[in-house]
C-alpha cells in the first residue's frame, strides 16, 4: 500500500492538470481498482496533517496544492511575473455565466445592465467559457457555460460546488448584479445542445463576427492592475 500510495502521489505532483481516478486506474492497470481508491483514500489523509501541501479534488479529479493561508508568501515567488488579471466586468459577467448558465449575452445583459459582448470575448479566449449550444427562440442565440479551465482556475470539483452568492461577491471584493441570485430563467422552449466541432465551429464564427461588429478596448496589465474592458450600456 505505501508503495503504491507514494506512486499515486508523485503522478498528482508531475501532472499539470488534476488527474482522475479513471486515469489513475489505466495508469496503475496492474493493480486492482479498489486497491488505487483505498490509497487515494490515504493520501488524502496524510496531507490532512500540518503543512504547506494539500490534495485537493478539482475538476473531477486530484490536484497537490498550496495551502490558501499561504497564499501571499507563494504570490511573492512570483511577484515578477506578468499576468493577466480580468476585470472587474468580466469576473461579473463570469459570475452571471457560472450561477445562470446555459444563458445567452442579451440575458447576461438584462442581468448586468450593460452590453457583455467584449468580455463574453475576453471570456471565451481565456477559456473560462464556452459555447454549448443555440437557444431554440427567435435569431437562436449562442448559450454560454462555463469549461473544465473554469473549474481548475478556482479550485472547484463541479459547479455545485460554487458558494453562495454573498460568499462569491466577499470573495472577488464588489458586490454581483441582484439578478445573480435569483434562479435561472427558464423557457419553455429547449436549447440545442452542440457537439464538439459544431462548438468549435460556431466559436470561430462567432469570434469572426466579433472581431467586424465589436470595438472593444483591452488593456492587459501586471499583477497589480486590472485589465480594462469597456462595456456599454444596454
Amino acid at each position: 500500500m505505501s508503495d503504491l500510495k507514494s506512486i499515486i502521489e508523485a503522478l498528482v505532483f508531475a501532472s499539470p492538470e488534476p488527474v482522475t481516478m479513471k486515469a489513475l486506474v489505466k495508469l496503475l492497470e496492474t493493480e486492482p481498482k479498489e486497491d488505487v481508491e483505498a490509497a487515494v483514500v490515504a493520501l488524502k489523509t496524510d496531507y490532512e496533517r500540518p503543512g504547506g501541501l494539500q490534495l485537493v479534488e478539482v475538476a473531477g479529479g486530484y490536484q497537490i496544492v498550496t495551502k490558501p493561508e499561504f497564499h501571499e508568501w507563494v504570490r511573492r515567488l512570483f511577484h515578477e511575473r506578468t499576468t493577466q488579471k480580468l476585470s472587474v466586468a468580466a469576473l461579473e459577467t463570469l459570475a452571471v455565466i457560472a450561477y445562470k448558465q446555459p444563458v445567452t449575452v442579451p440575458e447576461i445583459g438584462d442581468i448586468r445592465g450593460v452590453n457583455a459582448s467584449g468580455v463574453i470575448g475576453t471570456l471565451v479566449d481565456r477559456k473560462l467559457i464556452k459555447i454549448v449550444g443555440r437557444k431554440a427562440v427567435v435569431g437562436r442565440p449562442f448559450m454560454y457555460g462555463t469549461t473544465r479551465e473554469f473549474l481548475e482556475r478556482f479550485g472547484l470539483n463541479d459547479i455545485s460546488d460554487l458558494p453562495k452568492v454573498e460568499d462569491m461577491s466577499e470573495l472577488l471584493g464588489f458586490d454581483l448584479p441582484a439578478g445573480v441570485g435569483e434562479p435561472a430563467p427558464q423557457s419553455a422552449l429547449p436549447f440545442d445542445s452542440l457537439s464538439g466541432e459544431e462548438a468549435a465551429a460556431e466559436a470561430q464564427s462567432a469570434a469572426e463576427v466579433r472581431e467586424v461588429v465589436d470595438v472593444v478596448e483591452v488593456v492587459e496589465i501586471t499583477d497589480v492592475d486590472v485589465t480594462e474592458v469597456g462595456d456599454e450600456p444596454t
